[in-house]
C-alpha cells in the first residue's frame, strides 16, 4: 500500500491484522472507544510538561520524540480504523459530512483568527 491509501483501504488492513491474531473477540465498541482515549492520552503525555513552543521545537529537533508521536498517533488511528469497521461506519463520508456542518458552523468571515465561543 502506498501513502495515499484510501480509509477504506486502511480500515481493511488492519480488520485483516485483527482478525488474523484472532482478536475480533476483543475489538468490541467499549474496548476500542477506551482504547482510543487511552492512546489519545499517551500523545498528550509526549508534551505534558512543555509550552507550546517547546512541544513544536522539541518535534522538529528530537527524531526520538518525533518516532513516539508517531507511534502513538498510528495507535489512535488503527483503533478508530478498528472501530469504524465493527460499527460498519463510512470514515470518508462522515468526516466529509462532519466538515460540511463545520463549515455552516464556523463561518470564515465570522471566526477567522478567533479563538473561543462567538454568536451566530
Amino acid at each position: 500500500m502506498s501513502n495515499t491509501d484510501s480509509l477504506k483501504e486502511l480500515q481493511l488492513l488492519v480488520a485483516d491484522f485483527v482478525k488474523r491474531r484472532d482478536w475480533t473477540k476483543y475489538h468490541t465498541v467499549k474496548n476500542l472507544t477506551m482504547s482510543i482515549s487511552i492512546e489519545a492520552a499517551e500523545l498528550m503525555e509526549l508534551f505534558q510538561w512543555f509550552t507550546n513552543k517547546e512541544a513544536t521545537d522539541k518535534i522538529q529537533s528530537d527524531p526520538a520524540l518525533k518516532a513516539k508521536l508517531e507511534d502513538e498517533l498510528a495507535d489512535v488511528m488503527i483503533y478508530c480504523l478498528s472501530l469504524s469497521y465493527h460499527t460498519t461506519i463510512d470514515l470518508s463520508k462522515i468526516i466529509r459530512e462532519k466538515l460540511a456542518r463545520n463549515e455552516k458552523r464556523f463561518p470564515i468571515e465570522v471566526v477567522s483568527g478567533r479563538l473561543g465561543p462567538y454568536s451566530s
